[in-house]
């Protein structure tokens, strides 16, 4: 479902959705409880409430800034994976030149099916959440056939090709830990605690009581969509390949891969 959201609706909708869905629920709920009881509005548990609120506030705001930040660090290290496994595809793409015509054109040729296999099979199966290794395996494979079976004829040769088996390796193992990314989410004990701690800390606002009601709903929303543009970043940052914030797959079109890409 969550997928489903980010795939099928940009950011800013899905902000007005979350905080403005909260702000209006908390706004709503505040306005009934104070009809329900009017005695609130004095404040006579002001003390108490403002006490709880503190507590709760400061556990709550730990847990979603925890929450938040190894979402984001994950996100960064997404990013890094994929510069790094398009890099190192690159680097072989350069390595390559200094063999002959014949393995030098299988080598590319492998490595072109890759790099389009990537970002036109694999990318929609992780955006999808469904990563597989099948889209490239046989590319990948074809590439390791190409240099196993040459035997480097000259020193400058040798040089390049123990380059280019480095950073096929380095591909193989890139492509692993970027499909093992796509596959991960937050723990459901997380997702409880971030979705949960906001269902018991926006009614406690409730019970903070002030005698004028413009006040008091001020005083909810503003804790209200501070609260749901929290949830928004736990929505948008808990899948890297999903939504608008998702990480791209330019790198494979660019600097020496986009020659793979010409018409």
């Amino acid at each position: 479902m969550l997928l489903w959201l980010l795939n099928h609706f940009s950011t800013f909708t899905l902000a007005v959705v979350t905080v403005g869905g909260t702000v209006t629920l908390a706004v709503a709920g505040s306005v009934l409880l104070r009809r329900r009881y009017p005695s609130l509005a004095q404040g006579e548990h002001n003390d108490m409430v403002g006490v709880t609120l503190g507590m709760f506030g400061a556990i709550y705001g730990i847990i979603l800034a925890f929450v938040i930040v190894t979402l984001w660090t994950q996100l960064d290290a997404t990013q890094t994976v994929v510069a790094s496994e398009a890099t190192s595809t690159a680097l072989i793409a350069r390595d390559a030149t200094a063999f002959p015509p014949a393995v030098r054109a299988d080598l590319d040729a492998a490595l072109s099916g890759y790099v389009h296999a990537v970002v036109e099979d694999q990318w929609p199966l992780m955006r999808a959440g469904r990563p597989s290794y099948g889209a490239t395996e046989g590319h990948l494979r074809a590439a390791f056939e190409v240099l196993q079976t040459y035997n480097p004829q000259t020193a400058r040769e040798e040089v390049f090709y123990e380059e280019a088996v480095s950073h096929l390796n380095d591909v193989a193992s890139q492509r692993r830990a970027r499909l093992t990314m796509a596959d991960q989410q937050l723990p459901p004990l997380l997702q409880a605690l971030a979705f949960g701690g906001a269902l018991v800390l926006i009614p406690l606002t409730f019970l903070y009581g002030m005698r004028k009601l413009r006040i008091q709903l001020l005083f909810v929303a503003s804790v209200a969509a501070l609260i749901g543009f929290s949830l928004l970043l736990v929505l948008v940052l808990d899948r890297p390949f999903a939504g608008d914030l998702s990480v791209s797959p330019a790198p494979y079109r660019e600097g020496a891969l986009a020659r793979y890409w010409s018409p």
